[in-house]
């Protein structure tokens, strides 16, 4: 750091006079000793350009990219128009960051207002925000949003992806809410034990519609509970769902959050992705993040402004809650540009195809010996199917067959009581013979 910070080691000592400290490591006595670093690191030795490339293209070559998947859990693979990559990897959009200088920013400024005002149609919400980092982060901000003084306790049912209840959970960690989470059903959300748990210092419930294991949730009864009570219902969403699904607001939803990396998206090891938020005119101000407004400038022509930042650690300070003040400002223009190039049509047929070809694999998976459904609800496009061989050899068989399976729900440490189970996952760009291939190859497993 001496390179660019322009101060001697006197003023240094004469800074740390200042707050009553002796040494720089003081500053950092929070952290543990045994994670710091006791000796320099041992960087190697620049490489030139040309032997930089080699080296990454051999680690990169490490990688097993399948051309055919049947797993999902929250990253999807769908098609992506030629147009979208052609529109966002223009030069002017990819440099763009955050616009702090929004006044020069007309440009960046547009291209969140059409996003905010897509994500605002397809959940039937009234406002939404310019974006967050990612799904979970949308959940686990709705969850912070809907605190009340006399409000602290989130609901959140345990239908949810793991991965976002645990993200909730470390989120209201450095604050004084408290989460609890809500047993399934069938694999469902327990709407007799949500009743139960219903008290005076609820502030929320959360719900996934289509929740982890692909199946509907009953929104309208969830919604008809809540109705009558100061309890926030937040949903998060699956956007390709929606184009054949009830919007969030038909369900008396107060805040409507997901993750928008099926909009155009691709899985890309896992990010960076896009959580979208979006809720009613009522709670406009405790949204997070920014928004973008349109406006009119002094010729009378159309503008746009970033407003209403109320929440944030650089407009509150201490009091606020939320400390997001940035937002996925490319991500969400290459959503809003694929849900220009697929139009309502073109995002309805998207989702009735994945719907259609997940259930044609569940119906075929469940043709074979030691494969049935756990669960025999309504699903979307995911599903758990149970088998009685061993799980690790037939993933590994498709795996060798060019085939990436569905995720095994008992392999992790969110779901390990899940033994034998596996969620699969079709999308539109599964083929019938794809299909087909990965029955083929099952059948032959033992």
């Amino acid at each position: 750091m001496a390179t660019y910070v322009p101060n001697t080691k006197e003023e240094q000592r004469q800074m740390l006079n200042s707050i009553g400290l002796n040494a720089v490591d003081e500053l950092y006595s929070s952290i543990p000793n045994e994670v710091k670093l006791k000796a320099p690191l041992n960087i190697p030795k620049g490489m030139s350009e040309m032997d930089l490339s080699k080296s990454i293209r051999d680690i990169a070559s490490k990688n097993k990219v399948f051309k055919t998947i049947f797993r999902g859990g929250g990253a999807y693979r769908h098609y992506i128009p030629a147009i979208v990559k052609q529109v966002t990897s223009k030069e002017e959009f990819i440099t763009a960051y955050t616009p702090y200088q929004a006044e020069i920013s007309q440009g960046v400024l547009q291209s969140i207002f059409e996003f905010q005002t897509m994500i605002c149609e397809l959940t039937g919400m009234q406002v939404a925000n310019a974006s967050v980092y990612d799904g979970a982060c949308a959940a686990a901000e709705a969850v912070i949003m809907s605190k009340e003084r006399k409000r602290k306790k989130a609901l959140i049912s345990a239908s949810v992806n793991p991965m976002t209840i645990e993200t909730i959970r470390t989120y209201i960690s450095g604050t004084d809410m408290d989460m609890e989470v809500i047993p399934t059903k069938e694999g469902v959300t327990d709407i007799e034990i949500l009743k139960d748990r219903l008290e005076d210092d609820t502030a929320c419930v959360l719900i996934q519609q289509p929740n982890y294991y692909g199946l509907l949730e009953d929104g309208d009864e969830i919604g008809s509970i809540l109705g009558d009570k100061d309890i926030k219902y937040i949903m998060s969403c699956n956007p390709i769902s929606l184009g054949i699904l009830k919007a969030p607001s038909e369900y008396g939803v107060d805040i409507a959050v997901g993750e928008g990396q099926a909009l155009g998206i691709g899985l890309s090891y896992g990010g960076p992705y896009l959580g979208f938020m979006a809720t009613t005119d009522k709670l406009m101000r405790k949204l997070p993040g920014r928004i973008v407004g349109e406006t009119k400038d002094s010729k009378g022509r159309r503008a746009f402004v970033l407003t209403l930042q109320a929440r944030e650690q650089h407009i509150r300070r201490e009091k606020a809650s939320s400390n997001i003040c940035s937002n996925q400002a490319l991500c969400a223009m290459t959503a809003a540009v694929y849900l220009s190039a697929m139009g309502r049509d073109g995002l309805e047929k998207v989702a009735r195809l994945s719907m259609s070809k997940a259930h044609y694999l569940a119906s075929r998976l469940c043709e074979l010996d030691g494969y049935e459904m756990v669960y025999k609800g309504d699903f979307f496009n995911e599903f758990v199917i149970r088998v009685n061989t061993d799980v690790d050899k037939v993933l590994k068989a498709l795996e060798n067959g060019g085939i990436l399976g569905g995720y095994p729900l008992g392999d992790n440490s969110y779901n390990n009581e899940n033994k034998g189970e596996i969620l699969w996952c079709a999308t539109e760009v599964n083929t019938k013979d794809e299909i087909d291939t990965l029955i083929q190859i099952l059948k032959e497993v033992e």
